[in-house]
């Protein structure tokens, strides 16, 4: 698994490290069942704080994209609420689209650019 931190990036590096994982799953480079690194063995690759990682970790597991097992460790699995993912989505696409709303971006803009999300991503 190949996971690349930007240090001088706003965002936090515990963020960035969940969204690569979720977007690894997205472009199915992490299928479910795939075993992620140990805590230790990620925070030593990537240089960073073991507790960045367990944050992440326990991130993920509670938004449903990863469990995790004494024996097993991390390992990717989807909890199939599909009800519950779209209502967390209208939420985060709701903050989104009124950021976009107050700097004036378009539907139509919005729309040409979830599509070259997808195409590109997906």
């Amino acid at each position: 698994m190949y996971i690349e931190i930007d240090f001088e990036s706003e965002e936090a590096i515990y963020l960035q490290l969940v969204n690569q994982i979720i977007m690894g799953i997205a472009t199915s480079r992490l299928q479910e069942g795939d075993s992620l690194p140990s805590v230790r063995q990620l925070a030593q690759t990537i240089g960073i704080n073991m507790h960045t990682v367990n944050k992440a970790y326990a991130l993920l597991r509670q938004e449903g994209f990863v469990a995790m097992d004494r024996r097993r460790g991390a390992y990717i699995a989807i909890d199939v609420d599909k009800l519950k993912a779209l209502e967390e989505m209208k939420q985060n696409l709701l903050v989104a689209l009124a950021r976009g709303h107050c700097k004036s971006i378009t539907r139509e803009e919005v729309h040409h650019l979830i599509d070259e999300i997808y195409d590109e991503y997906m």
